[in-house]
């Protein structure tokens, strides 16, 4: 059954490979240009497929819209450690006009208060990558908001933090320690230019998710990320950045 379903996205990533339809989205773009230098010299560290990396990381974080990772900076939606601090409950309204929910007060004062629908959010368990002393409270909320360099840093910290902690041999979860080792006897054979290879995404995307105790249990979760990884040219355009060694502009 599992390779029939692989069988299946092998061959719709094969037919729309050429139709880069989210690159049209000016926040898809904006996304991935400040993510792919970053993921590039994770995947080359650590031998990751960094196309895989560039598309988990737009569906977990939808391209850094959503609050918690806006906050937090964990893209990835990871989990936090016993020693790391985690993103608390927070107490943010949802602005009708705006169709999202807001934590900046800049951005607050602008919605009218008529539109505003404040609820407790429920602590995320996600580790919140702000420093101290910030990193676990409800103060600053808008840091990396107003500090891209600092956010940068830690959207980095994610990817490192994915890499090391949880796509490791001594994991304690199958499909991540699977995952480490098929990576390592497959760059032992072919050399670590498999790791651009859209077939190697495809399957890293498939060992890590879609069955119990993994990075996303859903059934839907690893063709959703291929969608996004196929739709985005992440494939092609890592292969270009690295291969070619054009600029994410020209490759893009």
């Amino acid at each position: 059954m599992i390779k029939f379903i692989l069988f299946l996205t092998l061959f719709f990533s094969f037919s729309f490979s050429s139709d880069f339809s989210l690159r049209k989205y000016g926040h898809v773009k904006s996304f991935y240009k400040d993510l792919t230098p970053s993921a590039l010299e994770i995947a080359k560290k650590y031998h990751l497929p960094p196309a895989a990396i560039l598309a988990i990381s737009g569906l977990e974080s939808g391209y850094d819209s959503g609050y918690v990772g806006q906050i937090s900076g964990n893209i990835l939606s990871l989990g936090a450690y016993q020693s790391d601090y985690e993103l608390p409950s927070l107490y943010l309204p949802w602005c009708d006009s705006k169709k999202a929910v807001l934590y900046d007060n800049k951005d607050i004062a602008t919605c009218p208060k008529e539109e505003l629908h404040y609820k407790q959010r429920p602590k995320s368990l996600k580790r919140d990558y702000r420093p101290e002393p910030y990193a676990g409270t409800v103060d600053r909320l808008d840091y990396f908001k107003y500090k891209p360099q600092e956010k940068a840093k830690a959207h980095y910290r994610c990817l490192e933090d994915f890499a090391t902690r949880w796509i490791r041999k001594e994991s304690k979860i199958e499909a991540f320690s699977k995952a480490r080792i098929w990576l390592d006897e497959l760059i032992a054979q072919e050399g670590v230019e498999v790791l651009y290879k859209e077939s190697t995404s495809i399957k890293f995307i498939h060992t890590i998710g879609g069955v119990p105790h993994s990075f996303n249990y859903r059934k839907t979760w690893p063709p959703k990320v291929i969608y996004i990884m196929n739709r985005a040219g992440l494939v092609k355009l890592t292969q270009e950045m690295v291969d070619e060694h054009q600029t994410f502009e020209q490759a893009w």
